[in-house]
């Protein structure tokens, strides 16, 4: 009898998401659409939205004590990590040491997003193609790279990396040497925070369609989610700076056979054979940002949790009880398991506050939840809200992710647009362009 079996034996199961973004909201969402038993979520420390679904606690995603101490006086039954810095901190290392089952990379497997500079040099060690790169340890070193032009930054550009984490921060993409000049300034004005920018990877710039692939594995086997295209820049026709992600699609024509079977040939199975092979096996959910090139998949960075808004987008298509996914990565049975998803295609578009990604404007009254709600095949996730009173309040940067599903990117496009102009607020900002240059 597995472990899920005689948890259900004996009673509900009891399951702690950790986060508070549209991510957990997602999470929690299908925990509860595709269980097949009785479930009681909570969500440490969750949003308004999520409140709605599950239980709510007021605790910091990164107070690894008070959410083990949490863990151990509610018996809670298993643990689902959703940001990054919790895993980079080693809050499943400690999980595991207490004995308690959680679902998440430990800490030195999650050096492949904590560390850029560790990814590039993971990459190079066991043959994954990615883009020519330089380290620099400090922005001065980073300044003098620039100006050698060795990545030809004044006629394609380049990429600046802070090494650490930095909350969706510390990515710039220059056009130019000015800006990417401009970018070191910003870094060293704080933007990506000091642990951050104690080291500085500058990258060639990639040319081509992006896609991410994210995938469950147990350490030995990998089952691949349908692939997606997240939309990083605030404006349309990808203008403006970078943001956490503006929306995001699955299906269309986004990768097709071929271009499958390289990516799995040439950097999945290369990547987690690495990990095995440096001691570290894989176990949890895996984020490949590709860039697919004329010359073939090149990885642009690896996330070591689900992305954010990829996630909606994902998971709405699910259709396999997804506690027993994450059953089976915790017991390293992942590959006796048959993972179903809805065919069609998917959909999401963030709406967010005036001033993001900079400083964003919070309080604002949001109308027309419920009524977007109604939509058929749609699911509104709740990034930033908070309630007073009856009312829905914007609180944050990304406010709500619209997401729909339908039988073809088009379809899913058109219904998540007609729910999106159900929903205002003053400030209220989204693009309009979604999966525009995506063929349906």
């Amino acid at each position: 009898m597995t472990w899920l079996a005689v948890i259900r034996a004996k009673h509900t199961m009891k399951i702690l998401v950790v986060g508070s973004g549209g991510r957990e909201h997602a999470i929690c969402s299908t925990l509860r659409r595709t269980a097949s038993s009785q479930l009681q979520i909570f969500c440490a420390p969750g949003n308004a939205g999520i409140a709605q679904i599950a239980e709510c606690v007021p605790i910091n995603v990164n107070d690894e004590r008070a959410l083990l101490n949490f863990a151990q006086v509610n018996q809670i039954d298993l643990t689902v990590v959703g940001p990054e810095a919790p895993l980079a901190a080693g809050l499943v290392d400690l999980f595991e040491q207490q004995g308690l089952r959680i679902f998440g990379p430990r800490s030195d497997a999650a050096r492949l997003e904590s560390s850029k500079a560790f990814a590039k040099a993971f990459m190079d060690r066991h043959s994954i193609p990615t883009a020519r790169y330089d380290v620099a340890t400090s922005l001065d070193a980073a300044a003098a790279c620039l100006r050698t032009g060795k990545f030809g930054a004044e006629e394609t550009g380049v990429v600046i990396k802070a090494d650490g984490l930095a909350a969706g921060k510390g990515v710039f993409v220059a056009s130019n040497r000015s800006e990417a000049f401009s970018a070191l300034s910003e870094l060293k004005n704080g933007v990506a925070g000091v642990e951050a920018i104690r080291k500085i990877v500058i990258e060639e710039r990639l040319t081509g369609p992006e896609v991410s692939i994210l995938l469950f594995s147990d350490g030995r086997n990998y089952r691949a989610m349908p692939a997606a295209r997240d939309h990083k820049r605030i404006g349309e026709n990808d203008t403006g700076p970078n943001t956490g992600g503006m929306g995001s699609i699955t299906g269309g024509r986004l990768v097709d056979e071929p271009m499958l079977d390289r990516i799995n040939r040439e950097i999945i199975e290369p990547t987690l054979q690495g990990c095995r092979d440096e001691g570290f096996p894989f176990r949890g959910v895996l984020f490949l940002g590709l860039m697919l090139t004329p010359d073939g998949p090149r990885v642009l960075e690896y996330n070591v949790r689900f992305g954010d808004p990829e996630t909606q987008s994902i998971l709405v298509r699910l259709q396999t009880d997804l506690t027993e996914i994450f059953q089976a990565v915790t017991e390293t049975r992942l590959g006796e398991l048959q993972i179903d998803w809805r065919p069609g295609a998917s959909a999401c578009v963030v709406l967010a506050a005036r001033g993001y990604p900079a400083k964003a404007e919070t309080g604002a009254t949001i109308l027309g939840l419920d009524a977007a709600a109604q939509h058929e095949q749609v699911s509104i996730f709740h990034a930033a809200t908070s309630r007073s009173g009856n009312d829905w309040l914007a609180d944050g940067g990304r406010v709500v992710g619209v997401t729909a599903t339908g039988e073809n990117l088009g379809s899913a496009l058109t219904r998540c647009y007609e729910a999106v102009r159900e929903i205002h607020w003053e400030g209220m900002q989204y693009r309009r362009d979604i999966g525009r240059t995506v063929g349906r």
